[in-house]
């Protein structure tokens, strides 16, 4: 039965985990800043599967939920619309585009812990920052591969990274289990583990290797 993907972001990697998703026969709906006018591009590319909407319907339509936008953005986000969805969080903080907030570069709070404590009621579960988003919709193999991928998986609610990893899973990717949120920032990027197409073992390895001072 297909699922329904409220991606609100289209840049990169909303764009390609669009793309990713209605490979496998969901469904998307995708949302930005900027209204769904501006998609008209993008849906028609992804054909039947995908439609553009507001950031409050993608949020209310979602089976899972999906941030790529600007850090800068997160306030913006459709809180009410995404409660009790499971939502893959593949935002991230850069200072210089998306202005101060001392915790993040202090690195007293990762930026997962910020975004959840914007949007208690979400099941956040932190994704995808360490990935290429142009290899999303062709790196999947299928499972049991030896030379299948694997992604990092942090966030407080153990049922919603349980469904976000049985998801990965069907969509051809492995995960790990990287703890809490506050662990979220091993797989950063700058990070070792940015960009590495990796395994499981791999990918455990580099987030090890993770330094706060490569944050």
């Amino acid at each position: 039965m297909p699922l329904t993907f409220g991606i609100i972001g289209a840049g990169r990697v909303g764009s390609n985990f669009a793309r990713l998703v209605t490979q496998h026969g969901h469904i998307a709906v995708i949302a930005n800043s900027r209204g769904p006018e501006s998609l008209a591009g993008l849906v028609a590319e992804l054909g039947p599967l995908a439609r553009a909407a507001t950031p409050a319907e993608a949020a209310d339509a979602a089976d899972f939920g999906v941030l790529a936008i600007p850090f800068l953005a997160v306030r913006d986000l459709p809180a009410a619309q995404l409660a009790g969805t499971p939502t893959i969080d593949a935002t991230t903080y850069y200072a210089g585009r998306d202005g101060d907030i001392p915790e993040l570069q202090a690195g007293r709070i990762t930026a997962g812990e910020y975004l959840q404590a914007l949007l208690p009621g979400v099941p956040l579960v932190r994704a995808l920052t360490h990935v290429t988003a142009a290899e999303l919709p062709r790196d999947g193999r299928p499972h049991g591969s030896a030379d299948r991928r694997a992604f990092a998986l942090t966030g407080e609610f153990a049922g919603a990274k349980a469904r976000v990893a049985e998801l990965f899973d069907e969509l051809g990717y492995d995960t790990l289990d990287a703890g809490p949120l506050s662990e979220s920032w091993r797989y950063d990027p700058f990070t070792p583990a940015s960009g590495a197409a990796v395994g499981t073992d791999g990918l455990r390895t580099l987030l090890a290797q993770a330094e706060h001072t490569t944050r």
